[in-house]
């Protein structure tokens, strides 16, 4: 059996699964039930200073996108961190820590960008027994505007500042949270890092509004005729956070640098892929709110069997496994060739590929032969784009296939190189050639 236990930052979780920060982990309640499910670890729901409550909206507070099927895409949120006391929350962490010593459980803080508040709040939780802290330096909304969340971590200058405060005054593990809307991940990363951060935790939400009421032509989600931008996340995401975790995995100033994977995590496979391009373990928010929380127990009996399948007997197998494929486009070797082969067996002869690639590409798919309905890739027009694998409904109908070395190019009439398979040593690749000079 594959072992999941992951140990991060020097803290312990039966599994790599935690719940990131956010409505699911507002109370004990919701996170006792978490950890009956089976997660791993919780970031608790962000806390802020001691003071006058966070007011938040009494209506809607989350746009949506869906797909065809009605499937839920993407969520946008309005909501701030928690509304519940501060004292509150800490005496409810307290006890669940007690009652759960092997979860993990970090406590999410945003305060003032200033070194006394900062001062007040660590001492608090510490005693709370959590594990860790989480810098929220993510939030796009409502807190940005009062110079926290994200308008702290668009300055990596206040990180660093900011991390610096926390590693001086609290003996647990510090987890800096980066925003995705910034130009350059790898800037605030390299600013946490030098603040002397223990990990990095991405991608908080991105800056959006997901749809317009065209009857009322206020955003949605819609607060008395009047929306505001808010912070979107769920599988929509993925792509993006997938991007991010591996920049700053692979950039020189911050490798080795722990990474908790964030964004549209939603099965075990989405999981794997995190870990596989550098993440040492994964935060789900959307998937738990949109399936519940016992979803976990797929991801866990999903990961277990694809490692036994694989071979792969621990995490270590897999974490970055993946990073040293992440290159640079130029870096590409541009001899490969592979071409479209259609599976006449599974093909259902909707004709999608052909006016895919008739309108939009390279011309080269038959729609009839003979008279007939019948789409074959003709080689010699094929670039190998692969649009029709994509817009194929057929799963595995179209596949690419790798031309073998010597095979005839029929694009460019010449033969496929030979060295291709040996990208890495080839003389073409700048890579190669700066290793040899």
């Amino acid at each position: 059996m594959a072992d999941l236990r992951n140990t991060f930052v020097g803290i312990k979780s039966p599994n790599p699964f935690w719940l990131a920060s956010a409505p699911p982990t507002d109370k004990a309640y919701n996170v006792e039930r978490a950890f009956k499910a089976g997660w791993g670890g919780v970031v608790w729901k962000t806390l802020g200073e001691e003071g006058p409550p966070v007011v938040n909206v009494n209506g809607p507070r989350y746009g949506a996108i869906w797909g065809a099927d009605r499937r839920l895409l993407g969520l946008n949120n309005i909501e701030l961190i928690t509304d519940r006391d501060l004292y509150t929350n800490l005496r409810e962490m307290k006890q669940v820590k007690m009652n759960w010593p092997d979860r993990a459980l970090i406590t999410s803080i945003m305060v003032p960008c200033e070194e006394e508040a900062w001062k007040a709040i660590l001492p608090l939780v510490e005693q709370t027994g959590a594990d860790g802290i989480e810098l929220n330096f993510g939030c796009p909304h409502g807190m940005s505007e009062r110079g926290m969340g994200a308008a702290v971590g668009q300055v990596p200058e206040y990180i660093e500042m900011v991390v610096r405060w926390c590693k001086q005054y609290t003996r647990m593990p510090v987890i800096t949270k980066l925003t995705p809307n910034i130009t350059d991940i790898r800037k605030p990363a390299r600013a946490a890092h030098a603040g002397g951060t223990d990990a990095v935790s991405l991608i908080n939400t991105i800056n959006s509004i997901t749809s317009v009421n065209l009857d009322t032509f206020s955003p949605e989600p819609s607060i008395d005729g009047r929306g505001s931008h808010g912070g979107y996340c769920g599988p929509a995401v993925k792509p993006i956070a997938l991007n991010m975790v591996a920049e700053i995995a692979r950039d020189p100033e911050t490798r080795g640098l722990p990474i908790s994977g964030i964004g549209g995590i939603t099965t075990w496979r989405d999981a794997a892929e995190f870990l596989a391009l550098g993440a040492g373990n994964v935060q789900v928010c959307t998937a738990a709110m949109t399936y519940g929380f016992k979803i976990v127990q797929e991801m866990i009996t999903g990961l277990s069997d694809w490692m036994d399948a694989k071979g792969h007997r621990s995490l270590d197998d897999i974490c970055g496994r993946a990073v040293p494929n992440v290159t640079d486009w130029q870096y590409l070797n541009l001899n490969y060739v592979a071409k479209a082969r259609i599976d006449q067996d599974a093909c259902i002869k909707c004709g999608r590929c052909h006016i895919a690639c008739e309108d939009t590409s390279h011309q080269a798919i038959t729609q009839f032969v003979d008279g007939v309905r019948h789409f074959e890739v003709m080689e010699d027009e094929c670039v190998g784009c692969n649009l029709c694998v994509n817009v194929c409904p057929v799963e595995n109908c179209i596949t690419m296939v790798g031309l073998d070395a010597g095979t005839l190019d029929q694009r460019t009439g010449k033969p496929v190189d030979p060295n291709y398979a040996n990208w890495t040593t080839h003389p073409n690749n700048p890579m190669a050639r700066q290793a040899a000079e």
